[in-house]
Parts: C-alpha cells; structure tokens; sequence
C-alpha cells in the first residue's frame, strides 16, 4: 500500500494564486506598520490557501507485476553452419537459467527462420513484433542470439531497454562464394555480351586455400567446361547465347576443405535470348488473292526486316518493251541468293516457278542454307505440280512431299491429324474454330509425303501441312494457297494469323514450340513441369535433382494430347536439375545461393549500431555465455562476461481511496483562530502602549 498527497482545488489553480498574492501584499503591509500579529495574518491566510487547494490523502493497493526479458533465437539456414546450432542450444538454455534466477522476471523465447521469398534474416522484425504483444512498461530488455547476419535493419524498433546481441560463430570462420556482378535480364542471339565473376574468400582465410581456383561453365545442359581463374579479382566473361528463350548458365567452384558451406560457390544466371531483327526473304511467283498475305503478316510485326522479290513480269511475256524502261535497278538476285543468303532466319517462296530467273546455282545455295540451319517454307499452287515447279530443281532434295501435277479445285475443311493434334504448331487450333467450324478453303495441290510429318490434311485425308527436318535446317510445305480465305473471314474463317505465326516460330527454333520438349516454370517454391510429345506412349517418371543432391521421381498425368504437366513445390532454394528420358532442363528456385548464403561469416557490425543507443551490446558466444545482471535505468548494460537487463518496478492498482486532509470546518476554525491570536496579541500591545 502507497500513500500519497493530491489536490483538488475547489477554484482554478490561476484564481487561487491571485488570492495567494494578495494575501501576501495584505501581510507585508501588516509588516510595514509594525503590526506584531502579522505573521499569525500570514498563517490564517496560509490555512485559507490551503483548503482552497482542497488536499487529499490518496491511498493505493499496488500489485507488482514481472519484468518481461524477450528472447529472439535465430534459426535461419546460416545458424546451421559449423556449430552454431550447437552454441544456440546452450545459450537459450543459460538465458533461460539465468532469467529464472532473477526476482520478479520472466522470459518470452520467439523464434524464427528463414524469411518468406529469400527476404533471408528478419530478425528486428520478429522483435518489433515480439515487443509489439507485452506492455512497454514491464519490458527489461531484448536478447537476440544470431550470427549477425540480419536483412531488415531499417525496420529496428524503439526499445524501452537494453538489446543484447549474442553471437554465434567462430573467429577462425571462412567462406569461399562466387558472386556475378552484372547479368542481364535479356540479351541479344548472336550478340556478344559480358558477365563480370569474382570469386570472393571471406574471415580468416587459411594460406592453404589458394590463389587459384578451377571455375566450371556449363550453359543449359550441356557438357561443363573448366577454366583456372584467380581469387579475388574481377573476370570478365564474354557470352554469346546459343538459342532463343530461356538460358540457364551455371558457374562453379569446389569445395574447398574447411570453409562454412559450398552453398555460395556456385551461381546461376538465366538470360532471355530475343532476336533483334527477324530477317526474311520473301519470293513470290505469279500475283494471286493471298500473295498479301504473307506480305501484311510480316510486316506488321516492327522487328521483321523483310525483302520482298517479287516476279511481275515473267521472261515469256514479249511485249517489246525495253528492259532500261521496266526497271529503276537490277534487283540484287546474286546479293540475295549467294553473298547474303545466310543473313536470312526464314525463306518463303509463295507459288513460285522455275522461270530461269534464278539460276540452279542460287537454288543450290538454298539446299546448303537449309542443311547448315536455314528454314525455307513453300507456300504452293498448282504451279507446283507443274514442270517448273520448285520440285523439278535441287530443291527436291530437301522437300518431304512429292507432287503429282493433280489439283483438287472442291471445297473442304482443313483437318488436323492425330499427330497435329499433339504437335505444339498446331496444338488446341480446333478451340479456336468459329462457330459451325473452320471456313472451306477451295484449292488443294496433291502431294505425296515422303518424309517428315504431316499435321493438317485436306479432302480425302490428302497432305495439307507437312513439316520435316533436314540435317540442321526445317523445311515446310503448306499444299495450298487458299490460307487467306480465313484471314479474310470466309464462312466464318479460322485462326490463319496463329497458325502461320506458330509455323514460322517453328521453323525459327523458338523453344516453346519444339516437338520433344521438358519445360519448367518457378513462381516462388511453386514448379509448373511440362513435358510434350508426339510419342504414343506417355513418356516414363521424371527425376528431380535437388541442390543438396536429394531425388524425387514424378509421374506427369497427361493434360492434352501430347501436353503432361504436373505442379510440384521445392523444399528449398537453388538450382534444380530435371531429368526424362534424354531430355534434361535445369531450373532455378530462387537464387542459386540463397540470400541467407550470402554473406556466412559471423559479425556483429550490423547489429551493434542498433544495440549501442539502448546502452546494449554484441557479446560472442565463443568467449563464453554470459551472466545477467539486473542494472539500474541510464546505466551501461554490458560488460566483460555479463550483460545487464533494467528493472521496470511496473505494477498493477488494485484499489484506490482518496480522504480530505482536513473537513471544511476545521480549516475555517484553523483561519479564525489565527486571525482571533492575531487580534488578541495586537490590543494587548496597543492597550500598554496607551
């Protein structure tokens, strides 16, 4: 129980401190005609003073409440490196002994691990938020037990008392980490670009560890190359994509014996190959309805640089005009067909014939630009199966079809095959029918396929939409050129522009669109797998490499023809290796070396700026777990071989009772009798004086 003496005044505190001054001047004037009672004036003017300020005994039923210490134990992937985990353990458990020692004190223990997204170390958050349940008034202190290694130092919280710092770790740790310093998100095929590297040696590094180190190059998953670069100082990597879409590069080092952890000795960069310019050679024969076709497709699109050769007037047509008043410039056929044909990504002849325009040697150029990796797709009518058709030339060695001179002139409904209906050019097309079906096309020319594989069929299940490999190169054959029938809307029409889009990125090797492919998507921890295949049968289980070399074997159901697709979650982060079959694909979930892998030496020079200001400090765990002590508010709280936690004396009112000094009456009887004393001492005096 407390006591103690309040006021509530009966008039303002302002009024009562008038009255104050005036009772002051009446009593100094008392003083100054040589009142003798002046001072019993001064004393009833004092009494009525004081029951104007009304004073009261208050009396408290206090109830005590505990000191709060909060225990934040980091339990992050970088506390299980060396002993920490270990050194964690004991100090919990002394704080925990040391706590239970001191009177009238507990302890709240909060944990945490790694943050959501590689955020890494959240350390002052949780505490932030440990501190954000207790009442600030019982709060004695923080102990945080770390590495040091924390990631939200900006989010540090205004702590009412002392933070003490814990550190595990050992003085003699070292880490060797790979770092790449610039990596473009993006980049150019074909265009040269440059990765910087360092390989970085972090603590106390031991002389054994070696200036030099061999780092291991492997792009996507082919064969690694081995390289012997130095420690400690900037490489400069020259890169030239190999293909469009998704690149994964991985860089390496080993191990070396003694270091933290060889989670950070290896990187992964995924770079997106885009073309800067899609170069295409255009050919067209005689003008016909959809030879705009082609032309409006490919030049809508700004990255498309296209060069059109086009044959208006054929050698046959004898007019008598002169040639110098047919033509501006001789059109560079040789420039086109010899010294830049390999500039080109894609050749298109739409309804060309063998005119003598271009001579057999050009043709031929055309069969070894196909061979070394070109892609020529032959658009054709019934010139085709004419005798200068484009199958009476070299070019008959790389065409999968054989045509026999008929044309079929009757209405029809373009079909897809068993094997279109898996192959990704013409995949889910059918969806993307209007209502009542495709529009009719009304020419076919008959061909007969002698390779590749044919995706769309015509009346009489006759070879539409033949597709084939030669050696490096693709070749198509589309055996019609009613195409623009759809564009154009015909009895509802189809989906000419995604078809003819999906074949040229076929023929361009873009990823996505490739027959036998092992694809995957990371969002987060969440893995999207696809697999596609023509095959008939479902392809066998798929083996999951983790980056701690641990397996898991997955069935992929199948979700559309030839489309099997799972989603699966990686227990952690890194760099994922997929393997089916022959196909293999490499993932990275999240960065190769987690954020928490950094950065794995133990240091308190994040952590001690915070901890200074509360009187606090960084303590390791090495030289030995510390007492705890109970020290006074505004007094340091760390020193050699103890840590301090301030006493915060909080309680709780259980009940309160407040009773007036004196009752009313009693203070009137207190002023009169004064002023009465006052009175009787002044006529006595005056009495002998006369």
């Amino acid at each position: 129980m407390t006591r103690e003496l309040i006021f509530d005044p009966l008039l303002p505190w302002p009024l009562i401190f008038a009255f104050a001054a005036i009772a002051v001047l009446l009593v100094a004037l008392a003083l100054w005609r040589g009142l003798s009672g002046w001072w019993l004036r001064g004393l009833a003017g004092l009494v009525l003073l004081a029951a104007l300020a009304n004073p009261a005994l208050q009396e408290e039923e206090r109830a005590p409440l505990t000191d709060i210490v909060l225990l934040i134990v980091d339990e992050s992937a970088s506390q299980g490196l060396g002993d920490r985990t270990d050194q964690t353990v004991r100090a919990v458990a002394a704080v925990e002994a040391e706590v239970a020692a001191l009177p009238n004190t507990e302890l709240r223990i909060h944990r945490l691990g790694d943050g959501e997204e590689d955020a890494g170390t959240l350390a002052l958050t949780a505490l932030a938020e440990a501190l954000a349940e207790e009442p600030r008034a019982r709060v004695a202190g923080a102990i945080v037990i770390t590495d040091g290694q924390v990631h939200d130092l900006g989010l540090a919280p205004n702590l009412p008392a002392p933070l003490q710092v814990l550190l595990t770790g050992r003085k003699a740790d070292w880490d060797r980490r790979l770092v790449v310093k610039n990596a473009p998100a993006f980049a150019i095929m074909g265009e040269e670009f440059i990765l910087t590297l360092e390989i970085e040696d972090l603590g106390a590094v031991p002389a054994s560890a070696g200036a030099v180190v061999d780092l291991t190059i492997t792009v996507d998953a082919d064969e690694p190359s081995t390289f012997a670069v130095p420690v400690g100082e900037p490489l400069e990597l020259p890169v030239t994509l190999p293909h469009g879409g998704m690149n994964v590069l991985q860089f390496s080092v080993a191990d070396v014996e003694g270091e933290l952890t060889d989670r950070n000795n290896a990187a992964v960069v995924q770079v997106n190959g885009v073309r800067d310019r899609l170069r295409v050679l255009l050919v067209s024969g005689e003008p016909h309805a959809g030879e705009r076709v082609w032309r409006n497709l490919l030049k809508s699109d700004a990255s498309v640089d296209l060069v059109h050769f086009t044959i208006l007037r054929p050698p046959e047509k004898q007019d008598g005009i002169p040639v110098d008043e047919l033509s501006l410039i001789a059109f560079p056929t040789r420039e086109l067909f010899v010294e830049k044909i390999d500039e080109f990504d894609l050749i298109i002849f739409d309804r060309y014939r063998m005119r003598g325009i271009l001579p057999m040697s050009y043709i031929e150029n055309v069969v070894n630009y196909v061979k070394q990796g070109g892609t020529v797709l032959v658009a054709a009518g019934p010139e085709f199966g004419a005798v200068d058709s484009l199958y009476r030339s070299p070019m008959a060695e790389i065409l999968p079809v054989e045509p026999t001179a008929q044309v079929i002139e009757e209405g029809f409904r373009p079909a897809l095959t068993d094997l279109g209906r898996r192959h990704p050019v013409t995949e889910g097309l059918e969806a993307l029918a209007p209502k009542g079906g495709w529009g009719r096309w009304f020419r076919l020319v008959e061909v007969v396929q002698t390779a590749g594989q044919v995706l769309m069929t015509g009346p009489g299940d006759r070879p539409l939409l033949v597709l084939n490999r030669v050696e490096q190169g693709r070749v198509a054959v589309l055996a019609s050129d009613q195409a623009w029938l759809w564009g154009r809307g015909y009895e509802g029409g189809g989906p000419q522009l995604e078809l003819l889009r999906r074949l040229a990125h076929w023929m361009l090797k873009e990823p996505e669109l490739e027959e036998e492919t092992l694809t995957a998507m990371a969002k987060g921890q969440a893995l999207t797998i696809t697999r596609r295949s023509l095959a008939e049968e479902p392809p066998g289980p798929l083996t999951i490499t983790g980056p701690d070399g641990a397996q898991a074997e997955l069935t992929l159901p199948e979700v559309a023809p030839g489309k099997y697709e799972t989603a699966w979650t990686a227990p952690m982060l890194g760099l994922y290796r997929l393997e089916q079959g022959d196909l293999t694909r490499v993932i990275a979930v999240g960065p190769s070396a987690p954020r928490e892998f950094v950065d794995t030496i133990a240091s308190g020079d994040l952590l001690a700026p915070v901890a200074a200001p509360t009187r606090g400090g960084v303590t390791r765990l090495e030289d030995g777990i510390p007492d705890i002590r109970q020290v006074r508010d505004g007094r340091p709280a760390t020193g050699r071989g103890w840590i301090g936690v301030t006493p915060r004396e909080a309680y709780l009112t259980a009940d309160v009772n407040v009773a007036a000094l004196l009752p009313g009456w009693a203070w009137l009887l207190l002023a009169a009798g004064f002023a009465v004393a006052a009175w009787l001492i002044e006529g006595r005096k005056g009495g002998r004086a006369r």
